[in-house]
């Protein structure tokens, strides 16, 4: 059986060997299908672990609290949105008082994403984000700064850090402190500019190279004195101390919130699962269109292989008369539309990356390797030269070994 199966895998190489041409044109179509799913699934995975390394090179030591119950909302990449736009975040101001008084929690920062006009020399584009929030946010995120500082309790209310893309777009320049900016209206003074960071993605889903941050009563005060708190962001004295005020937070804001739970409590690769969720979207709907490729790459198998049955009907005649079983011949068939497709997978894989390489210059994160997707492209090769190969093998299968040497005699 072993030197069975052995011929067989000869028998297809010498078959895919004496037509190259058309052995490359097939593969062709795979290669292009499994290329571009190798391509989407590595930038997704790459820009889902993007969170993910960032929470754990912040010590491994952040929670984030969200409004809405677990699984129950979406977020926008770029910035941070309740399920609906409109509506009223579940957290409150009494929750951050209760979270602040216990024990290994270091920090505490709300965070208050609001709409608006942002003008100095020029207007911001539409759609930069003004974050409302306290001193204690740059001790969770630690910015680094191009210029200046952060938010502190000893500089005036309306002081503003403002992101060094944001700065250029209004002032022309980086070199912006002390100019004024005005806000929905109301003038503030800059006392720091972040250095550019070039990554919108990011645990806080803010792009903070064209956001302006401002003091959180100064953002309350613009939304007629209401805190519509968007997110927590909460840091413990130590990781092996998070879980522990995780627990203590969920207590505690269960009751605040009569044993209701509308909000998300999210710690370690959890912080990830909003983004990741919709790099997995994206990748999802892309990857169905890829498929659609890999179809026409099938039917291009089993046309190269309808062909190949019909040109060895006497070879299949002689072996049937010789004693070949008809598994024997559908196996012989199936292998060799088996190694059309792997050969084009495998191809296809590499292709991919480096595909994928080259789409990341333009991005501002790397395709990520997984033995997992190695896997997927492995399977759906497989799948694609059994499921297309299966008819031309069990038709070869069929043939009647007197009718194939008499038609070819």
């Amino acid at each position: 059986m072993r030197f069975l199966y052995t011929h067989h895998f000869q028998n297809a190489h010498q078959s895919l060997k004496n037509s190259r041409v058309r052995s490359a044109l097939t593969m062709l179509g795979i290669a292009i299908g499994i290329a571009s799913i190798t391509a989407i699934l590595s930038l997704s995975d790459g820009a889902s672990k993007i969170v993910t390394n960032q929470v754990t090179a912040l010590g491994g030591n952040i929670a984030v609290i969200r409004p809405g119950a677990p699984d129950d909302f979406s977020i926008s990449v770029n910035q941070l949105q309740p399920s609906s736009k409109y509506s009223t975040s579940t957290i409150t101001e009494a929750d951050i008082s209760s979270i602040k008084s216990i024990e290994h929690v270091a920090s505490v920062a709300p965070i208050m994403v609001l709409s608006g006009s942002i003008k100095a020399d020029s207007t911001a584009p539409t759609g930069s984000p003004i974050v409302a929030t306290t001193p204690d946010f740059n001790k969770i995120v630690n910015f680094k700064f191009g210029q200046g500082q952060f938010l502190d309790n000893t500089i005036e209310e309306r002081a503003a850090v403002i992101g060094a893309q944001l700065s250029v777009n209004v002032f022309g320049t980086e070199v912006s402190i002390g100019r004024k900016i005005t806000i929905r209206g109301k003038e503030f003074t800059i006392v720091g500019v972040l250095k550019m960071i070039n990554n919108p993605i990011n645990y806080n889903l803010i792009d903070f190279d064209n956001a302006v941050i401002i003091d959180y009563e100064a953002g309350k005060s613009m939304n007629q004195n209401a805190a519509q708190i968007q997110q927590i962001d909460i840091m413990a004295d130590s990781s092996t101390n998070l879980k522990k005020a995780v627990e203590n937070i969920d207590k505690i804001m269960i009751k605040n919130h009569s044993n209701e739970r509308d909000f998300s409590i999210l710690t370690g690769n959890q912080v990830a699962r909003p983004t990741s969720r919709v790099f997995s979207i994206i990748a999802g709907v892309t990857t169905a269109i890829a498929t659609i490729s890999l179809v026409v790459g099938g039917v291009g198998i089993m046309n190269i292989m309808l062909v190949t049955v019909a040109e060895r009907t006497r070879e299949i005649g002689i072996r049937k008369a010789v004693g070949a079983s008809n598994s024997d011949i559908m196996w012989q068939f199936l292998i060799e539309s088996l190694a059309l497709s792997l050969g084009g997978g495998i191809a296809g894989y590499i292709i991919g990356y480096i595909l994928a390489f080259i789409i990341s210059t333009f991005l501002t994160f790397l395709p990520a390797f997984s033995w997992q997707i190695a896997v997927v492209t492995l399977v759906v090769s497989v799948f694609t030269g059994t499921i297309f190969g299966l008819y031309p093998a069990i038709r070869a299968a069929r043939k009647d070994p007197i009718e194939s040497l008499h038609r070819y005699n």
